[in-house]
């Protein structure tokens, strides 16, 4: 980490930053009025603390929680190893909407407790459930990437009844179920799944630096421009978290069958995945689990990877923003 006292630091003017991050061509959509200096359009009164609620069992959520309490909310669901950091760029931009913007770290991930037991997707959504009432929060939208997207299956259909949840939203989310069966033959096999777990168990540390380095934002594919700051923000989201947990959860998102899940929701929800997504491909995800929804929408991203919410969010967040204000 760089020391603070840098005299090359100190020098930097904000222009100097906004310039060095536009030649960078970081692809970050940073709100005008942040940018500005301006405070965003929320209560300034409203509680900026990022507490922690304590579930049943005793495991304690990390969650943020910005913005005017009385302003619709909107939970964002991260996908895995990851925390509520990874949801950064959309929590300022629908921030400076208006929104009230909410993210937990998972049981067992980011500054979550490092869980033993529960890591499975039926505690998950009734963790979410238990926060969703701690907060109060009634006509939510809530948005899930990858694992998230399961979680955020299994919460709507489960508990989002009694006006809670008012539209869902599936970024290169899990479901229906990503391990091939007899009943989803395009799946993937188990032993990739095994792999991730043997990786994890010698080396989580490389492990973690080797999947955003390679195929979660597609800085493996030919030509593409890595970004060295998106690859160590990953790893150390992941390593935040407990590596017991992180292990349980490969089984989740991969064994874990949400197609009752994707039937029983009745809000509108809108599935959107990038069709070169190398870690939950298309075929045997979004196309599948949009024709279950009841009020499913499908919008497919040609040449956009599994990261788009961190590398793609100036095509991410306008489409969410429309969508959340149809």
């Amino acid at each position: 980490m760089a020391r603070s006292n840098r005299p090359g630091l100190i020098a930097c003017s904000r222009r100097d930053v906004l310039a060095a991050a536009g030649g960078l061509g970081v692809g970050l959509t940073v709100p005008t009025a942040l940018i500005a200096g301006e405070r965003p359009s929320h209560d300034p009164s409203g509680d900026q603390t990022m507490p922690k609620i304590q579930i049943k069992d005793g495991t304690e959520i990390y969650y943020k929680d910005w913005g005017p309490k009385d302003a619709q909310p909107i939970v964002f669901h991260h996908g895995w190893p990851l925390s509520a950091d990874d949801w950064d760029n959309q929590m300022l931009f629908f921030l400076a909407q208006g929104y009230r913007v909410i993210a937990h770290d998972r049981r067992g991930h980011g500054r979550s407790t490092q869980t033993w037991t529960g890591n499975e997707m039926d505690t998950y959504a009734a963790d979410v459930a238990e926060l969703a009432a701690a907060l109060n929060l009634k006509g939510a939208i809530h948005v899930g990437h990858s694992t998230g997207g399961g979680e955020v299956a299994r919460y709507v259909a489960r508990h989002g009844g009694g006006g809670r949840v008012a539209k869902a939203v599936l970024i290169g989310a899990v479901p229906p179920i990503m391990v091939k069966t007899p009943n989803n033959p395009g799946g993937l096999p188990v032993e990739v799944f095994d792999g991730f777990r043997a990786a994890l168990v010698a080396n989580r540390a490389q492990f973690y630096r080797d999947v955003p380095a390679g195929p979660f934002y597609g800085f493996n594919r030919p030509g593409a421009k890595s970004q060295e700051g998106v690859i160590a923000n990953w790893w150390r989201q992941g390593m935040m978290g407990g590596a017991k947990a992180h292990y349980d959860c490969i089984k989740a998102f991969s064994e874990t069958d949400f197609t009752e899940d994707l039937k029983a929701i009745a809000v509108p929800t809108l599935v959107m995945h990038g069709d070169d997504d190398q870690i939950v491909p298309i075929g045997s995800a979004a196309k599948m689990s949009a024709p279950l929804l009841k009020k499913g929408t499908l919008k497919i991203y040609p040449g956009l990877g599994h990261g788009l919410c961190t590398i793609n969010p100036d095509v991410v967040n306008p489409d969410l923003l429309a969508f959340i204000r149809a």
